[in-house]
């Protein structure tokens, strides 16, 4: 038996939840997974996995076994990362996940630097709004804006973005220019925007000395996708707060125009984020340090948002 190849489909089962979303994130067939957890429990003479039609669950005995399959395979992949780290360029396929706008205007345009200093490395790129189970799809990390919800996850702080309230020409012709965020409440139109994450609309936020004002106002439009929710102030829907970076191009041609100058918004902080349980591999280790020096060294706008 390698059982290190059975303790590692046995960590995958658990983490996916199903014998078949492991064999996926582990390009192995599933009836090569099932075989190996079979062999593994066999040698250990007791039963890891309650199987049913529906679900897979840990037994005690399981449960017992995870917490140090993980941490052994965690040592021997960190062993194995010393040995070769000096001797190879770092390889091998990376899943990472991230917003349309901070891929689109950021990281894809300067993805070919990364590729000219590590050619052997790959980058599978999930592109989206949605909240991403890091361990459960075998993500190796996430970019996330905002404060983070689940502390269980490991974070390396890459800005603070600033944001700025906008309207388009269109809908200011229509319905006026605001002078105090109060005016928000009932005279104005906004589009709003809900997060993913906690299923709330986030308000629209205000600093001005110390006053701090939330609005929320009416809406005729909520969108949970950051270029979406763009689109829609351009189309002259309402006033709205976007990362800065996102708009900057419609600020320049007029098709923007920023409203309520003297008053702030609140800067948000962009993460990495990665499962703890998971040894920092070599090549997300250089993929991590290359995302953090693009923000340290000013090569990207410093942005904000709901990212």
């Amino acid at each position: 038996m390698d059982q290190l190849a059975a303790m590692r489909a046995f960590v995958r089962v658990v983490e996916a939840g199903s014998f078949t979303r492991a064999a996926i994130s582990l390009d192995t067939p599933k009836p090569t997974v099932t075989k190996l957890i079979q062999t593994l429990e066999q040698h250990l003479r007791t039963k890891l996995l309650n199987r049913t039609t529906r679900r897979v669950t840990v037994t005690p005995d399981g449960a017992a076994y995870y917490e140090r399959a993980v941490q052994l395979i965690a040592d021997i992949d960190e062993l194995d990362g010393s040995m070769t780290a000096a001797q190879t360029r770092p390889k091998g396929k990376l899943r990472i996940d991230m917003s349309g706008a901070v891929a689109q205007l950021i990281i894809l345009p300067a993805l070919p630097k990364f590729f000219e200093t590590y050619p052997d490395i790959q980058i599978d790129l999930g592109v989206s709004d949605r909240v991403t189970d890091l361990i459960g799809e075998n993500v190796d990390c996430v970019l996330r804006a905002g404060e983070l919800l689940d502390q269980s996850l490991i974070a390396r702080k890459l800005s603070d973005m600033p944001m700025i309230t906008c309207a388009a020409p269109s809908y200011l012709a229509r319905m006026g220019e605001p002078k105090h965020p109060d005016e928000l409440e009932g005279g104005h139109q906004l589009v709003n925007f809900f997060s993913l994450r906690t299923g709330r609309i986030v308000c629209l936020d205000f600093m001005r000395g110390n006053e701090h004002l939330e609005i929320e106002g009416r809406h005729k439009v909520t969108l949970n996708e950051g270029t979406s929710y763009v689109s829609a102030l351009v189309a002259g829907l309402g006033i709205g707060q976007s990362p800065k970076f996102m708009v900057d191009a419609y600020l320049a041609t007029g098709q923007l125009k920023p409203i309520l100058p003297d008053w702030a918004v609140s800067p948000l902080p962009l993460h990495v984020v990665y499962p703890p349980n998971r040894h920092l591999s070599n090549k997300l280790r250089v993929f991590v340090d290359w995302v953090a020096g693009l923000f340290a060294g000013g090569a990207v706008p410093v942005i904000q948002g709901r990212i």
